[in-house]
């Protein structure tokens, strides 16, 4: 593979710490909820910054794949992410799920799943987790 941009992100303390990138565009303080045992501070989470991650990837991917085909996405189009985490069956660690509600008004709704399936191929978050998590993607 070709690497076209590296992210460079350091983190101290782990669920309970700092992450910054190198460059200093992302500071933020961690904290872990209160349902994985933690005291629910104002930091956000790894499953929050995923969330947050999967969804622009997968919006920009949707965008790339409609392009290709002369559909305009619009500017109101949307993406909300859920993951959960939770121990995984085979009781050895934990593992996360993963849904996406993608919202195209004004697009019919075939041409949107159509678009969806194609993003879903294109999309290195959807390539990285595909087989590994359970996955939901939703056209509303």
């Amino acid at each position: 593979m070709n690497v076209l941009y590296t992210a460079h992100a350091h983190t101290t303390g782990g669920r309970t710490g700092h992450s910054e990138t190198t460059d200093g565009r992302l500071k933020i303080d961690l904290s872990t909820p209160k349902e994985l045992g933690g005291d629910n501070g104002q930091g956000t989470n790894p499953e929050q910054l995923f969330a947050a991650g999967y969804s622009a990837c997968f919006m920009g991917a949707l965008k790339f794949v409609a392009s290709k085909e002369k559909v305009s996405i619009p500017a109101d189009a949307s993406i909300d992410a859920h993951i959960g985490i939770g121990p995984r069956d085979d009781g050895a660690g934990f593992g996360i799920t993963a849904k996406l509600e993608i919202k195209v008004p004004g697009l019919e709704r075939a041409v949107v799943e159509d678009l969806v399936n194609k993003a879903d191929v294109v999309c290195p978050y959807s390539h990285a987790t595909r087989g590994n998590i359970e996955k939901t993607l939703v056209v509303l």
